[in-house]
């Protein structure tokens, strides 16, 4: 295989891109599943006492909020993004906050409904919030970004990735990559690397994250030396059997099937693929982050699965092996890209900060003025990217890391 630098320039030079996908169009297009959201309630419970709102010591604070579905079938998204979001500021509190001013932080559940989500925004305002880490899916980040406009609130999503979240929102900024750029990402990746010769496609046609993902990825294709051979939709209300969307890739002569999904639905293609003897490989984007999660789910059928990402838990620089060691010890379990992500979020958040003098007395919109300034001076490193900078729309430029699902494991593909 060869090297994915070349990809990965392709992408920076195209301004490109990044988990966990990131987003959902709405709370609908997440059916609950009955075991999974038992789990997850129970969980995110637990997180929520956790992550109530820290209380800094007497004076001033800056007061950050975050949003996303720490219940439901999406909340392995919210809470990696709840619990990284809080380990970065637990962090930088410890060591004398910004500036020498501390963090309170208030984690709100939105249960990936876009309603839901603005009822957070607005609690969260009630409480004080002066900048938002959120929301997670996009869908509700797009529902919220409508209000954080109007009130000219600074607002850093970690993983909506929708360009419709920053389209004509000019307070708002992106971590992850855009839905569009992880299209032409993962068609070049495929291409460049010789992975297939026929192509099929599965993708929600009612949900802005899989249906962005798909154009763009069908755009590229034509650059590229595959073919695609099969392309079938499905809709949130038509997501629990694929045999016809599977049947027709087989029929194609498939050899590699990309899934601009979510996890929960490709579990259930990878099960009925397994079903009807039907073995191709699968190739998804950040949206698949979560696929070893899901209840019930048989994850040997995950082995091989590939999938673009800007965060890899088994990396060995130092960065990585310090984070993944802190969040293992604080919540008991290994961090997604989600998790990497809002943990970025808020230490970009930081820079910003820094960069722009802003302190807690500045209002809302003074705060977020101050902040868009800084964006576009700023490069970060974090986690998910290296010297990652803004462009003046919002979005990130940063290189993808391409990841195989090997013994039950992410691994990062060299």
């Amino acid at each position: 295989m060869k090297k994915f630098k070349k990809v990965m320039s392709l992408l920076l030079v195209a301004a490109m891109i990044a988990l966990v996908g990131c987003g959902n169009s709405n709370g609908s297009e997440q059916t609950e599943n009955t075991d999974n959201a038992a789990s997850t309630e129970t969980a995110g419970d637990a997180a929520a006492e956790e992550n109530a709102p820290t209380q800094a010591a007497d004076g001033e604070v800056f007061k950050i909020g975050a949003i996303g579905p720490s219940t439901g079938s999406a909340a392995v998204y919210g809470l990696a993004v709840q619990n990284g979001a809080d380990l970065a500021i637990k962090e930088i509190n410890e060591a004398g906050g910004i500036n020498g001013t501390l963090i309170e932080y208030n984690f709100q559940d939105d249960e990936c409904d876009n309603e839901k989500s603005v009822n957070a925004y607005n609690t969260l305002k009630d409480w004080g919030m002066q900048m938002l880490v959120g929301t997670t899916t996009s869908g509700c980040c797009i529902a919220v970004a409508a209000e954080s406009a109007n009130d000219n609130m600074f607002q850093i999503t970690p993983s909506g990735s929708s360009v419709d979240i920053i389209n004509n929102n000019d307070n708002v900024y992106q971590v992850c990559f855009t839905d569009p750029n992880q299209g032409v990402g993962a068609a070049q990746y495929i291409g460049e690397n010789a992975v297939a010769q026929k192509v099929a496609v599965i993708y929600d046609s009612s949900d802005v994250y899989s249906s962005g993902i798909y154009e763009k990825f069908v755009q590229e294709s034509a650059n590229q030396s595959f073919e695609i051979v099969s392309a079938e939709a499905f809709t949130a209300d038509n997501k629990t059997d694929f045999s016809v969307q599977l049947q027709k890739a087989k029929d194609a002569g498939a050899e590699l099937v990309f899934l601009p999904i979510y996890y929960t639905e490709a579990s259930l293609i990878l099960t009925q693929a397994n079903a009807m003897d039907f073995a191709p490989k699968f190739f998804g984007c950040d949206g698949l982050d979560g696929i070893l999660n899901v209840e019930n789910f048989d994850t040997a059928l995950a082995e091989g699965v590939m999938l673009l990402t800007p965060f890899a838990a088994d990396a060995e620089d130092e960065a990585t092996k310090s984070f993944v060691s802190a969040y293992v010890a604080a919540y008991g379990d290994t961090p997604n890209q989600f998790a990497a992500d809002a943990y970025d979020a808020v230490y970009i958040l930081k820079a910003a900060i820094e960069k722009s003098g802003a302190v807690p007395s500045d209002s809302v919109s003074d705060l977020c003025e101050k902040l868009k300034g800084a964006m576009g001076e700023i490069t970060v490193d974090g986690l998910t990217g290296e010297a990652m900078s803004w462009d003046s729309d919002g979005a990130v430029n940063k290189a993808p890391k391409a990841m195989e699902i090997v013994n039950g494991n992410y691994a990062l593909i060299q």
